[in-house]
């Protein structure tokens, strides 16, 4: 009999994903996969998993989930505590969850996205290479969808995880409602005037409630954009280019109002100026942010960025030696 885990309640929006699917963006599928990827990796090690294995990604609020056999659980990212059968659980550390035992959570005090990792992975059957949930085409996942009440999710065989492992302090998130991110400017960037660039990256914008796993919109100024003669196949509003592929984590800013950071979900390309790209390691503070997070874009250049990503990897490096068996 395989072991399960009920699902009593879904919580807000709570998805199967895991590192993502790659190699299908130029197909219009994108990696999707979960929005922090850091937290999906202290999860799965805290539980002995694989680092992108499959986990559940719950948004602002958590599900309540009945267990059908032992296992061995760890909850990481937003500050969204744990409780078996109404006791707390720490985060950032495994616990140990017995047959009939119902986990939920309480409620979310920072972040906004928490990861559920369960000794041996959501085992839910691969599509395209990946386990996560693209929702807009219902693809991967469970059934492509979010998780709703009544579904039955299929837990993998777990080699054996240890309970009571923890992540130091010193490598856990810093959850804040005031955040930094890193950008590389381009590749339209030179649509905006000078007065333009400066109101972008001066400005202190505020995250509206329109922030999903497709994109993050945030309001706060109206950039300036050059004067111009639209070229023969983009639209008349002054953001519109000749259609382009976008990055993840790329920036576009429709009528020269509300930035949106496309993420892990967001469409392949499109007929709107990209005037910066987020860094890949901030992302995952993209991800924990909530609406009404204040957040200034830092201007970095290239060299700067394979700064950070080394150091980003780096730190996953460290995590990873840090709860190694």
């Amino acid at each position: 009999m395989t072991d399960e885990i009920e699902v009593r309640k879904p919580g807000l929006s709570t998805t199967v994903q895991d590192a993502g699917r790659t190699g299908y963006y130029h197909l219009g599928i994108p990696p999707s996969g979960a929005l922090d990827q850091y937290s999906l990796r202290a999860a799965n090690l805290l539980v002995g998993n694989p680092a992108g294995a499959a986990v559940l990604e719950c948004v602002y609020l958590g599900p309540e989930l009945a267990f059908s056999a032992d296992a061995v659980v760890a909850v990481t990212g937003a500050s969204m505590t744990p409780k078996v059968n109404g006791e707390e659980r720490p985060i950032w550390e495994s616990f140990a969850v017995r047959a009939g035992d119902v986990l939920d959570f309480a409620y979310l005090t920072a972040g906004a996205r928490a990861y559920v990792a369960v000794s041996g992975g959501i085992d839910v059957p691969e599509v395209l290479g990946s386990r996560s949930t693209y929702g807009l085409g219902a693809l991967g996942g469970f059934a492509g969808r979010p998780l709703a009440a009544g579904d039955r999710l299929p837990v993998g065989k777990s080699p054996g995880a240890a309970v009571g492992r923890s992540v130091p302090a010193e490598l856990r998130q810093t959850l804040s409602k005031d955040v930094e991110v890193r950008v590389v400017m381009g590749l339209y960037d030179h649509r905006l005037t000078d007065a333009g660039r400066e109101s972008f990256l001066g400005t202190t914008w505020t995250l509206t409630p329109v922030a999903d796993r497709i994109g993050f919109r945030y309001k706060g100024a109206e950039l300036e954009t050059v004067e111009r003669e639209p070229p023969f196949g983009a639209g008349q509003d002054p953001s519109n280019i000749v259609d382009a592929p976008y990055p993840i984590g790329s920036i576009q800013v429709p009528g020269g109002v509300e930035p949106i950071i496309l993420h892990r979900d967001a469409v392949s390309g499109g007929g709107y100026m990209m005037v910066g790209t987020v860094l890949s390691g901030d992302l995952d503070i993209v991800a924990q942010s909530a609406p009404n997070t204040r957040t200034r874009f830092v201007a970095v250049d290239l060299e700067e960025a394979l700064t950070a990503r080394a150091d980003h990897r780096q730190r996953s490096r460290r995590l990873a030696e840090a709860l190694s068996p």
